[in-house]
């Protein structure tokens, strides 16, 4: 008799446990334990500059929808998430509605790459987005430094950071290689060969973050060139993506304390359990 009511208690035990695992199994999914390449298998991050002199304010469409509104020249967002392929991008004028639209063209994002998106045209009726492919995952105690020309009329620059590098002959729509500086305080400084134009911008670079510098702007016209920066921090062995705006909702948490509560009370069941056992077969 007694080994009949410990065989069901011991039974009944083990039901307990099976459904304590499950609701441990729920808990985790729920509180956001998804291993972060499952969050970045379909996942792009995608930023947008408006760097087009010869259009005005404009509403971005993203498949369809508005993605930006009343979207000023020499503004830049931060990192959106999209999801992998093919996205129809439509930029018209601010208050023109989608069927107005000045450009049409489709953007192609591959999954886990992180991507600069910039309105471009060096006339009035060409129009572009210009597609930079993003690196920004950083230097440990350093920080990383990009260059984006978009000034159309401006032929070839050259861009000094602080003193101690320089990225030559640059040309329209081109970003530089990423430059790897000291952090603490730096000035950039472009300069146009041949033609007496300088534009300079400090910034205090941050350890364990990307800075990009966009040229911008006109050289001679309207609106007038100038430099404008965006930081973002990276992710330390996360390739390709520095800016990360799901990051907090996608990266693997420490476990709760309620979740160790309740594993070491699974532990306690299971060994409670298979001692009295070999009491009773003692």
């Amino acid at each position: 008799m007694k080994g009949t009511q410990f065989c069901n208690t011991f039974f009944r035990r083990c039901g307990l446990l099976m459904v304590m695992f499950f609701l441990v199994g729920l808990y985790a999914i729920g509180s956001g334990a998804t291993p972060r390449a499952f969050a970045d298998a379909n996942t792009s991050y995608v930023r947008v500059i408006h760097a087009s002199p010869y259009v005005g304010t404009a509403d971005v469409f993203v498949d369809g929808k508005l993605f930006l509104n009343s979207f000023q020249f020499a503004a830049i967002t931060d990192y959106a998430a999209l999801p992998a392929g093919n996205h129809k991008v439509q930029i018209s004028l601010v208050g023109k509605g989608i069927n107005a639209s000045a450009l049409t063209k489709t953007l192609a994002v591959q999954p886990g790459n992180a991507y600069t998106v910039a309105a471009v045209g060096d006339k009035p009726d060409a129009l572009n987005l210009q597609v930079f492919v993003d690196n920004n995952q950083v230097a440990s105690q350093q920080a990383k430094v990009r260059i984006y020309h978009l000034i159309p009329d401006a032929s070839k620059v050259d861009v000094a950071i602080g003193e101690d590098a320089k990225i030559s002959d640059m040309t329209y729509e081109d970003g530089s290689p990423y430059t790897t500086v000291d952090s603490g305080p730096c000035t950039f400084t472009l300069t146009v060969p041949f033609v007496n134009v300088k534009l300079s911008i400090p910034k205090t670079l941050e350890p364990n973050t990307v800075t990009s510098i966009f040229a911008v702007g006109m050289l001679d016209g309207n609106p007038k060139a100038q430099l404008i920066t965006a930081t973002t921090k990276g992710i330390p062995g996360l390739p390709q993506t520095g800016s990360d705006p799901v990051a907090a909702d996608f990266a693997t948490p420490t476990p709760a304390p309620a979740l160790w509560l309740v594993v070491l009370l699974l532990l306690s069941l299971i060994g409670s359990g298979v001692v009295r056992y070999s009491r009773h077969k003692a």
